[in-house]
């Protein structure tokens, strides 16, 4: 798979995941419209890009020890079909989340910072890239600097169309859709990480069995 389209894949498997940021996109969106929504939402695109960015050139050295390749493979692929199936339980769950108090608005700049502080401290994002990220990203690259260069770049992107998909849907339509729009996200979460576990799993056997 091409490398722009495997971190553009990456990243939308880590949006779907219904964490913090993703609540807080569509409470601002239904709220106060898409434009404030647009600006935290960049700011939290900046925020996974920090992380992938530490993930690839941690892991790069890291594993060139055996006994790490062997703890991502095991590790992140199990860890990778835990998410799937957390997905796929949600989606058939009730998705009724309480609306999120939050005071008038402040500035671009605020709310772009709002939208990084809310990626960097995510639990979920903290751990899929501690699990599972840093493992995928080596994966996903043959070390050099175009070919990172590539994979950040549709990382990045994946996550910005995510912004814009998630911001124009509950602006427009997440009022009506509500219930099923987050289920179907839940949905394709599931689905996303299962074919990366399937990834890790099949490409770890193949390098250390």
């Amino acid at each position: 798979m091409d490398v722009f389209l495997t971190g553009f894949l990456l990243s939308l498997s880590l949006c779907l995941d219904l964490g913090i940021v993703n609540v807080a996109l569509i409470d601002v969106s239904l709220k106060y419209g898409a434009r404030p929504a647009l600006w935290m939402g960049l700011g939290s695109c900046f925020g996974d890009l920090a992380y992938a960015i530490l993930s690839l050139v941690g892991m790069s050295v890291l594993l060139r020890f055996e006994a790490v390749q062997w703890a991502t493979w095991l590790g992140g692929g199990g860890i990778l079909l835990w998410l799937a199936l957390k997905m796929a339980r949600e989606a058939w769950r009730d998705a009724h989340r309480g609306e999120v108090d939050h005071p008038p608005l402040p500035g671009n700049h605020h709310l772009f910072g709002r939208g990084l502080a809310l990626a960097l401290a995510s639990p979920s994002a903290i751990l899929w890239f501690a699990a599972v990220g840093g493992s995928l990203i080596a994966q996903a690259t043959d070390g050099t600097l175009p070919s990172a260069a590539r994979f950040l770049a549709g990382f990045f992107s994946g996550g910005l169309a995510w912004t814009v998909f998630i911001v124009a849907a509950a602006s427009h339509g997440g009022k009506l859709l509500g219930r099923r729009f987050i289920q179907a996200c839940h949905a394709i979460s599931a689905l996303l990480y299962l074919y990366f576990a399937g990834l890790v799993l099949v490409n770890g056997a193949r390098n250390l069995l």
